[in-house]
């Protein structure tokens, strides 16, 4: 039974995606666009969001709640309702406890959650007067257990997963959908400065095409590729102390 309405015609839906510069984002936008959804696109970057032709382009600096309030404004204005609203803004640098950074993980917290709380402060009023549409946070599989080298980011995605729970209990039974979305590894300039072998590395566009295929089924938790995150999904279920020998052993770290 699906979680969510399902989302199959994409015809004239009303879509803000935030964090569309590049990656996973842009390649959303761009996949929507095609299936002739009308697209608002976000992000710091005002050229790079230019280059995703068909969108409204609406610079933003997710630290910056003036600017997202004036953003919803606009939408306000130029879509009147909005169908589907996505956070996908991200920040990401490998970190570990023997070199801990503290501007490096406040830096995350500010724009991969707090970024996603000053959000929520402008779209969900807009979503509770409608009484419907879906609302989506781009986590990460590193946020479903700790991982090496993921001190900064790993809680500020485990924190999206719980806030998405947490917004479904409250939201769903008011008519409006949510759904977290928790990707492996996907080709982007975020992950551009990993230094070892990312396992079952999808293209942003692949990354896309399954979020839509998880809307369409109406998915609260949609996580890819299956072949990779199936695996993880096991691994949270084993005790502590076997579950950290498992991770040392195949990491090296």
């Amino acid at each position: 039974m699906a979680c969510n309405p399902v989302i199959r015609d994409w015809s004239a839906q009303r879509v803000w995606i935030v964090g569309a510069s590049s990656g996973i984002g842009a390649a959303l936008a761009r996949e929507l666009l095609a299936r002739g959804a009308r697209v608002a696109v976000s992000a710091r970057n005002a050229a790079a969001l230019a280059s995703v032709q068909g969108a409204l382009a609406l610079p933003l600096d997710v630290r910056d709640q003036a600017a997202l309030a004036a953003a919803a404004d606009r939408l306000r204005v130029e879509f009147g309702q909005l169908d589907l609203v996505v956070y996908c803004a991200g920040t990401y640098a490998p970190q570990r406890a023997t070199h801990f950074d503290l501007a490096s993980a406040l830096a995350h917290d500010e724009i991969n959650y707090r970024g996603a709380l000053r959000w929520l402060d402008v779209v969900l009023p807009l979503l509770l007067a409608q009484g419907r549409g879906h609302l989506s946070l781009v986590s990460s599989v590193a946020g479903w257990r700790g991982l090496p080298q993921a001190l900064a980011y790993g809680p500020t995605k485990a924190a999206l997963i719980n806030l998405a729970q947490t917004l479904y209990l409250d939201l769903r039974p008011l008519g409006i959908g949510v759904s977290v979305v928790n990707p492996g590894f996907v080709d982007t300039p975020l992950t551009a400065g990993n230094g070892f072998a990312m396992p079952a590395l999808l293209r942003p566009e692949q990354a896309a095409s399954r979020m839509l295929r998880g809307w369409a089924r109406g998915s609260f938790d949609i996580h890819f590729p299956r072949r990779f995150t199936l695996w993880l999904r096991l691994l949270r279920l084993l005790p502590d102390r076997l579950y950290f020998r498992v991770v040392r052993r195949f990491t090296g770290l």
